[in-house]
């Protein structure tokens, strides 16, 4: 692009969109639901944390997963991490979504049972101590890879937590760390402090990034940390406070794309 100002009228559909979609009437078939079904915080994280890692494909598919998910945790996510044993872990009823299966899930609960024993937030997993620096989300994803897998040199869950690091845009991390660190709005949680909206980046997968290359936000066709990095900075400079306000508003666009060519004009 050549500079950063956004069009008036896109800004304008931008913020048209934001009232449409960023409101908690419309995460009822979103896979945020999951977490807003607990009331405890670390029910909340976990929740949260597992419906983002299975957040790929459609939305029915996932929230159904999502469902067998904490059918299979009694639905009290910490409750039964923190007191699931190995014998039992062997003998949990077969789960998989897409690539995720039930090798990955144990890795996972391993991982939250260790995390929590010690820890009461999964926040420190990212942040451990407060940081308003600028790159703080991609220095926090980075020590959150590196922690999850310490001692692993090679892992099939690998594929399942992505890091800045390898260049991922980390669609399903970003998005689990927005629902975390935004305000209370009825629609994510505001429950993390180490760092503040301003500093979120947005959850990046190819359907954003082809309604941003549309819009002309970004003019980058690789799905990666350096273009999130790029339509990230774009909406901060529309809203420096919130840039990730505009999640749903790009959502809602991609279900409506057909609708885009008819409302800008080249």
């Amino acid at each position: 692009m050549s500079d950063n100002i956004i069009a008036p009228e896109i800004q304008e559909l931008l913020w048209e969109r934001v009232k449409q979609y960023n409101r908690s009437t419309f995460i009822d078939d979103d896979p945020i639901s999951i977490p807003h079904r607990f009331l405890q915080k670390k029910d909340i994280e976990i929740s949260a944390f597992f419906a983002a890692t299975l957040a790929w494909g459609q939305r029915k598919s996932i929230i159904q997963s999502c469902n067998k998910l904490m059918n299979i945790f009694d639905n009290s996510p910490y409750d039964f991490i923190a007191n699931v044993t190995e014998s039992e872990l062997e003998s949990m009823p077969h789960f998989v979504h897409r690539t995720f299966n039930i090798e990955d899930l144990k890795f996972f609960i391993r991982f939250l049972k260790q995390h929590y024993a010690i820890h009461e937030s999964l926040e420190t997993a990212f942040f451990p101590h407060e940081n308003k620096e600028i790159d703080a989300v991609r220095n926090g994803l980075i020590h959150f890879h590196n922690s999850f897998f310490e001692g692993y040199l090679v892992c099939r869950t690998k594929k399942h937590v992505s890091t800045p690091q390898k260049n991922s845009a980390c669609k399903r991390l970003n998005m689990f760390l927005r629902w975390m660190v935004r305000p209370n709005d009825g629609v994510d949680f505001g429950l993390w402090n180490n760092i503040d909206a301003s500093q979120l980046m947005i959850p990046l997968d190819v359907h954003v990034q082809r309604v941003a290359i549309n819009l002309g936000l970004i003019d980058s066709e690789k799905s990666n940390w350096a273009t999130c990095e790029q339509l990230t900075e774009q909406l901060r400079n529309l809203h420096p406070s919130d840039p990730t306000i505009f999640d749903y508003a790009l959502f809602g666009f991609g279900v409506e794309e057909r609708k885009i060519s008819k409302e800008i004009k080249p």
